[in-house]
């Protein structure tokens, strides 16, 4: 166990061996979630960077192309089913 100490800027220093060993490199960033017994540091798993034609089609959908509008209208039937 190591002892650190938060700044008067609310930082704190992860120490090294720590760092080194899970392997975070400068602009690792963490979601902060508190628990019952303190606070928990979880990094975040960022997707690779990809180019809209990588995407494009991805959904599978077959069918014709829809508006904007024919999708709100989808939406909102599909709201109401709900209720």
């Amino acid at each position: 166990m190591e002892i650190i100490r938060l700044s008067s800027e609310g930082q704190i220093i992860i120490p090294q061996s720590i760092r080194e060993a899970r392997k975070w490199a400068p602009g690792v960033e963490f979601a902060v979630i508190e628990t019952d017994e303190g606070i928990l540091l979880s990094p975040i798993k960022r997707f690779k960077s990809t180019s809209i034609k990588q995407v494009l089609g991805s959904t599978g959908y077959k069918g014709t192309k829809k508006s904007l509008l024919d999708m709100k209208k989808g939406i909102a039937k599909g709201a109401r089913k709900r209720k």
